[in-house]
């Protein structure tokens, strides 16, 4: 009974830290430039590498899922916003919006996710929120609560560097699993470019991704960048190519598009090309 037991603490224990059915040589260099790491092989609901993958980091702009997804559901995409004051005080990157302009949800969604706008993530956090920050906050929790997201806590909807705002890359892979069963984030997060106006002044909007990786391969269909001075590189990518669909998270990534490719390349190499 006590060998079972102990056997099991081993095999837990290994596998919390590092676990590699991969080439563990490629996976163990990305690894050494990353605090955390976790890839997934959604065809086959196997993770195929994990490192520190439970360490509570910060999530930069990787928030912004949560804060999209529930503008998502909402019901309200087609809804108009009026921009007010606190919802572009905020640090950059920013959309540029102004106080007065009025725009629609759904626009302010693309502009979160593909540009990573935090004027746009604050404007969907006090809509959403009834001019209630705080309430949304706590809506942005009960649904990481409801996901399973166990070491994650959210205390503003663009992902700035607080302490208190936190999550691990398992929470953020639970996140991203959620995500991507909705329709409209996947046509979303797979755009390079998206156009809009202002409803009242008319005034043009074009952003653009974030995501380099996916800007050039053509089988990146996603998802989400992030940076802070406090969480350093982050990212989350979907690679889908023939029968092959994989998800990984990477936090406090240093070379961050570098390792990115290599994480596409060694999962792919059944597939007929890689990138350089």
């Amino acid at each position: 009974m006590k060998l079972i037991y102990f056997i099991f603490i081993v095999c837990f224990t290994f596998s919390s830290t590092l676990y590699a059915t991969n080439n563990s040589k490629t996976f163990t260099t990305i690894g050494k430039d990353s605090d955390s790491i976790i890839v997934k092989d959604l065809a086959k609901n196997k993770t195929i590498y994990t490192k520190d993958d439970n360490r509570v980091l910060r999530p930069a702009s990787l928030t912004k899922i949560m804060t999209c997804m529930l503008a998502i559901e909402s019901g309200k995409m087609n809804n108009v916003v009026t921009i007010t004051k606190p919802m572009i005080d905020v640090e950059p990157t920013r959309l540029g919006l102004k106080v007065g302009d009025k725009v629609k949800l759904k626009d302010l969604v693309h502009a979160a996710l593909i540009k990573s706008a935090n004027d746009a993530a604050f404007a969907i956090a006090y809509y959403l929120g009834d001019n209630n920050k705080k309430r949304f906050i706590s809506m942005m929790n009960k649904k990481a609560k409801k996901l399973g997201m166990r070491s994650t806590n959210f205390v503003n909807p663009a992902g700035f560097d607080d302490t208190k705002h936190k999550s691990t890359a398992r929470d953020l892979m639970k996140l991203a699993e959620y995500a991507i069963k909705n329709k409209t984030f996947n046509a979303i997060v797979k755009l390079n470019k998206y156009t809009f106006t202002t409803l009242n002044t008319n005034k043009r909007f074009s952003v653009y991704t974030s995501n380099k990786l996916q800007r050039e391969n053509k089988n990146v269909v996603g998802l989400k960048t992030g940076y802070t001075s406090g969480a350093g590189a982050c990212l989350i990518a979907r690679v889908k190519k023939d029968k092959k669909d994989i998800l990984f998270v990477m936090l406090n990534a240093h070379n961050r598009w570098d390792n990115a490719k290599k994480v596409v390349n060694e999962t792919m190499k059944s597939a007929k090309k890689t990138i350089t």
